[in-house]
C-alpha cells in the first residue's frame, strides 16, 4: 500500500487499499486529534503511523489508516507537517515581549535545539496576542516539526488547539484552568501557586504579618491568579486575615511601568504594611523604585520578596530576595520533551522546584 501526503510516500502495509491525500483539505475541519479519538489511540500514535515509525503494532496501524480513509480528510497544514518533510525547524512562540525571564529560557532552548540538529524559528507576540493562531501560521509557513509556546494562557480547550498539527510543549505555564488531555502535549513549569506560598511564608516566618501584594490580576486564569492564590493560602494558613486594601492589581503582564504606578497607588492608600510580595522580579524592581521615590527604605521600612531569580535583580540595591526559577534547565527540558514526542514517546509534564535566593531585601521583625 502507498500512503501519500503532500508528495511524501510512506512504507507498505499489506491488506489496506491505497490512500492518497490531496493538497486541499481546508474545508474538512478534521484533525489528527479527531483521528486519534475515533481510533481510541493517542495523538502521538497517529503521528507515528503517518511518519511510518516501526514501533506501532500492525492492528493499530491498520485501524488508524482505515479511519483516515473513512473520515477522508485532515487539515492541509497537518498533512504537510505530520508526514516527514525533511524540515528541521522548531517554532518558539514567545507571548510577552517585556518578560525578562524568557531571555534565559530562549537561550537554553536555542542551544539544546542546535545540539539535536534542529533550527529555532522565533516569533515574539504582544501579551494580548493569540499564540495558538500565531503558532498555526508559523507551522504552515516554516513547515515546523514542533512548537514550543513560551508564556501563554492557562485555559485552552481541545477545540482551540485543533489548529496545531505538530507536537508542542507549553513552557513556563500549564493548562491549569483548561480542559486539554495531558496526553496530547507536554509542559515544563514551576508550581506557581506553591512557589508564591513559599515566598509569602518566608515573610511570615521572619515575623511579618502585614503583607501587601502587587499583582497584575487576581482573576486572569493565568500565572497572576495562581500566584495570588498562593499568597492568600499562605495568609490563611498563618491565621492572618486578608486585607483588601493591601492588594494592588496593576494590570499589564509583569511590566515595570504598570508595576511602578501600581506601587505608587498602594503607597498613597496605605503605608502600614511591613512587607511586599511582588509576583515577579521585574515588578519588584519597579516597586523598590516607587518605595524609594516616596522617601521609604528597603528593607528597613518595607521588605520585598518576589519570584523569578533574574540576573539583573542580583545587582539591585539591596539584592532582591526571590524564588529562583531554573531558566536554563527549564529550556533544555522543553527541548527534551519535544524531541521525545517527535520520536514517538509519550508526553510528560515536568515541574521544577524554585530555590530561595536569600538576598538583602527582607529583614526580620
Amino acid at each position: 500500500m502507498e500512503l501519500q501526503a503532500a508528495g511524501i510516500v510512506s512504507g507498505n502495509v499489506p491488506g489496506v487499499v491505497s490512500i492518497t491525500f490531496t493538497a486541499d483539505f481546508e474545508g474538512s475541519g478534521m484533525t489528527i486529534k479527531d483521528i486519534a479519538r475515533e481510533c481510541g489511540v493517542s495523538v502521538s500514535t497517529v503521528s507515528r503511523v503517518l511518519n511510518d515509525h516501526p514501533d506501532v503494532s500492525e492492528p493499530v496501524r491498520l485501524r488508524v489508516l482505515q479511519t483516515i480513509e473513512a473520515l477522508g480528510y485532515i487539515p492541509n497544514n497537518s498533512a504537510r507537517t505530520l508526514v516527514s518533510s525533511g524540515s528541521d525547524n522548531v517554532g518558539v512562540v514567545v507571548r510577552g515581549t517585556g518578560n525578562l525571564f524568557f531571555s534565559a529560557v530562549i537561550k537554553a532552548v536555542a542551544s539544546a535545539l542546535e545540539e539535536h540538529g534542529l533550527t529555532m524559528v522565533l516569533r515574539y507576540l504582544d501579551t494580548d496576542a493569540d499564540e495558538v493562531r500565531a503558532g498555526a501560521i508559523l507551522e504552515r509557513e516554516k513547515k515546523l516539526r514542533g512548537l514550543i509556546f513560551l508564556g501563554g494562557r492557562f485555559d485552552y480547550t481541545p477545540q482551540e488547539l485543533t489548529r496545531i498539527g505538530v507536537p508542542y510543549v507549553c513552557c513556563s505555564y500549564t493548562n491549569y484552568f483548561g480542559t486539554l488531555n495531558e496526553k496530547d502535549y507536554s509542559s515544563v513549569s514551576i508550581d506557581d501557586r506553591a512557589t508564591a506560598y513559599r515566598a509569602v511564608d518566608e515573610l511570615i516566618r521572619r515575623g511579618h504579618r502585614s503583607i501587601a501584594a502587587l499583582v497584575p490580576s487576581r482573576s486572569d486564569h493565568s500565572i497572576s491568579e495562581l500566584r495570588y492564590m498562593g499568597y492568600r493560602q499562605a495568609l490563611d494558613d498563618a491565621g492572618i486575615p486578608f486585607d483588601e486594601g493591601l492588594l494592588e492589581e496593576c494590570g499589564g503582564c509583569f511590566e515595570m511601568p504598570e508595576s511602578y504606578e501600581g506601587m505608587c497607588r498602594l503607597l498613597e492608600r496605605r503605608r502600614d504594611f511591613t512587607a511586599l510580595f511582588a509576583l515577579s522580579d521585574t515588578m519588584a524592581i519597579a516597586a523598590v523604585k516607587a518605595i524609594r521615590d516616596r522617601g521609604l527604605r528597603v528593607p528597613e521600612d518595607i521588605s520585598v520578596i518576589a519570584i523569578d531569580g533574574l540576573t539583573v535583580s542580583e545587582y539591585l540595591t539591596p539584592t532582591l530576595t526571590t524564588m529562583v526559577q531554573p531558566a536554563e534547565e527549564m529550556g533544555r527540558e522543553c527541548v527534551r520533551c519535544l524531541t521525545d514526542m517527535l520520536a514517538g514517546k509519550p508526553s510528560r509534564h515536568r515541574r521544577f522546584e524554585p530555590l530561595l535566593r536569600a538576598g538583602a531585601s527582607v529583614v526580620d521583625l
